[in-house]
């Protein structure tokens, strides 16, 4: 089913888009959760340490993969919204090829890279070899991954948001399934956790092609679609690398600061480990609604209706900005609540340091929301130099506090890192969306 983006009230239509999409992306993230609890309550805190250790590592991967196939899907909504169906199953296609080679890329780069990776990172020799155990077997799959998102990109560029739900809530359901099964009962150890992963994104991405084949005939490939110029290709991956490397270089600034954090012993590591499976969680709303603006962008600048891209973007920000008030509040006020689900009440230090995480990100992520609908809208308007900028700025700020702020004030100064890092990264996006918007006006007025 496709959805028409350039036709309705804004604020109804990027709402009802966006609630699928937090649904969405709450249960792809469930999948660490529920990793985080298993891992912390059957395998205990040196466990949870490992899995945290391979945080940074994971979302310099998986990150990437999110960031490059949303990236490559702009063109095939832009196309959507002008009306172009041929040009609709061209852009497929060329997602495809791409993300096949690309597949191929990451795979043997990231297994090559994993071990050497996680000493450069001074991981504990103590946790080292459960680390490389997790991080190596989610790289194996990193091909599956590619292949899961970029098809449920496909479906939400042309406006359906709720199916790659029924995809997502599936997998995460079975992925508990599977890790119950694997860890406790046949005692596969953290290995079991990423096993489950994999196998459930492989069964979903099987479930979710056939969906598309049956049900979108948009995207029915003919063998005409795959005769693709290179000029026509370089057009995704002009959107989609910078959107791809945008989510690393942030993760490079993760992983610089994951060294410092590591230097602070296994307690640091195992609060910040699971307050940041929280966080994940309580930010997904936020960044579904910039996901919205960003197809909702996408599909208008293709229809060349620029006061709509306008009036979505004032009715997001007060969407998304009274959610940042009021997760904020939820997580300050019950945060050691949830930690003790991971860790047990006992461990009183690792639950007052995660709640301190909890307090200083909580009181800043109005600044998130307003991050996520500034990169997301121009990057469903094309733009990825900036984009990109502000992720060099994330990573610079977090660079700061690795080196300078953790060896000052210890755990707090490692807590600040995304709040001074969304400062960072936002101030040029607002530039650059403000200025934008003044071209655009003054190119279609």
């Amino acid at each position: 089913m496709t959805k028409n983006l350039t036709i309705g009230g804004p604020a109804g239509l990027i709402f009802a888009f966006a609630v699928p999409l937090v649904a969405g992306n709450v249960f792809q993230q469930m999948y660490l959760l529920v990793d985080t609890l298993i891992v912390g309550r059957f395998l205990g805190v040196s466990a949870l340490a490992a899995v945290g250790c391979c945080g940074g590592l994971m979302f310099l991967m998986v990150g990437f993969v999110l960031g490059f196939t949303n990236g490559l899907s702009i063109y095939t909504g832009q196309q959507f919204g002008a009306g172009n169906l041929e040009g609709v199953r061209k852009s497929a296609a060329a997602c495809l090829a791409i993300s096949a080679v690309m597949a191929v890329i990451l795979t043997v780069v990231g297994i090559i890279a994993a071990k050497p990776m996680l000493v450069f990172m001074q991981t504990p020799p103590d946790v080292l070899d459960m680390s490389y155990s997790f991080i190596s077997i989610i790289y194996g799959g990193i091909a599956v991954t590619i292949i899961f998102n970029m098809m449920m990109n496909f479906i939400r560029a042309l406006g359906d948001s709720k199916t790659p739900l029924y995809f997502l809530v599936f997998s995460t359901v079975a992925n508990i399934l599977l890790e119950i099964l694997f860890i406790p009962v046949m005692g596969w150890g953290i290995a079991g956790a990423a096993i489950a992963t994999v196998i459930c994104q492989m069964i979903s991405a099987g479930l979710c092609f056939l969906y598309i084949v049956k049900k979108m005939p948009l995207l029915r490939i003919g063998r005409a679609d795959w005769h693709l110029s290179w000029h026509f290709i370089w057009q995704h991956l002009q959107i989609g690398l910078p959107m791809g490397f945008q989510s690393s270089i942030i993760a490079i600034g993760a992983i610089i600061l994951q060294i410092s954090l590591n230097n602070l012993g296994e307690v640091a590591i195992a609060a910040y480990s699971a307050a940041q499976k929280i966080d994940m969680i309580a930010v997904m709303p936020m960044m579904s609604f910039g996901m919205a603006m960003a197809a909702y962008t996408a599909q208008n600048y293709g229809a060349k209706k620029i006061a709509r891209i306008d009036k979505g973007v004032t009715k997001c920000m007060l969407m998304s900005g009274g959610f940042a008030i009021f997760i904020g509040f939820i997580l300050i006020t019950f945060g050691p609540v949830m930690l003790e689900q991971f860790v047990g009440s006992e461990e009183v230090q690792v639950i007052e340091y995660g709640h301190l995480y909890l307090i200083v990100n909580g009181i800043s992520y109005v600044i998130l929301s307003l991050l996520f609908i500034y990169r997301f809208t121009l990057q469903g308007l094309g733009q990825s130099i900036v984009p990109t900028i502000a992720g060099v700025m994330e990573l610079l700020m977090r660079g700061l506090v690795a080196v300078f702020l953790v060896n000052m004030w210890g755990y707090i100064g490692a807590c600040l890192a995304n709040p001074l890092a969304w400062i960072g990264s936002c101030l040029p996006l607002a530039v650059m969306y403000y200025y934008t918007r003044r071209n655009l006006h003054r190119a279609y007025d």
